[in-house]
């Protein structure tokens, strides 16, 4: 049975360190869905010696997309943390990794947030400046 837990990021840290203690040592997924009022980020953790899954739900407002890194909890999380920051737009604090993911791409914009505009030229503003 997978249990859902939701919480605030200011418990996030300290709930998925408590949640390591009980036995949930495996970090299987991190994403996010954009509700369009708030990004709700998702995080999958297993206890694989009882078979155990929870996933910890943490609501961002829209206007204030700030998260903690728990890649000091979980190595798995640096991939998963680098993929909600360039797609989703959310910062991550507590990571020093300027590289992006993909190569040819700018990471302005957040392509998974419905806010994006496919077939939009993002380097140009309204008036077609350059940004």
């Amino acid at each position: 049975m997978v249990r859902l837990l939701k919480i605030s990021r200011e418990e996030l840290r300290d709930t998925l360190g408590s949640k390591m203690k009980e036995g949930y040592s495996y970090l299987t997924y991190i994403t996010a869905v954009d509700y369009v009022d708030h990004v709700q980020v998702l995080y999958f953790i297993e206890d694989l010696e009882n078979s155990n899954s929870e996933t910890i739900a943490v609501d961002l407002p829209a206007d204030d997309l700030n998260i903690h890194s728990v890649i000091g909890l979980f190595h798995a999380a640096d991939w998963y943390e680098r993929e909600l920051s360039e797609m989703f737009g959310i910062n991550i604090y507590g990571r020093d990794c300027e590289r992006l993911l993909l190569r040819e791409w700018d990471g302005k914009v957040a392509p998974l947030r419905k806010s994006f505009v496919w077939n939009t030229n993002y380097e140009t503003d309204a008036n077609g400046d350059k940004n």
